[in-house]
């Protein structure tokens, strides 16, 4: 019977250099976070002003 062949034989050299691109902080959900950093604050407060804004001018509305 022959023998299995030697993984060595079959490496893949270029594994080291790729490693990079399965690594999780290049990820589509890490990259699309970075892309906008600041985004989930400056959304928090926007709301905030508004919400703040509308229930301050409630009163001030000029009826007809």
């Amino acid at each position: 019977m022959s023998s299995p062949p030697d993984p060595q034989l079959y490496r893949d050299p270029w594994a080291k250099r790729e490693a990079w691109r399965k690594h999780p902080v290049f990820s589509r959900r890490a990259m699309f976070a970075r892309a906008f950093p600041g985004f989930g604050v400056a959304l928090v407060a926007f709301t905030t002003y508004v919400i703040a804004e509308n229930m301050l001018s409630k009163e001030e509305k000029p009826s007809h």
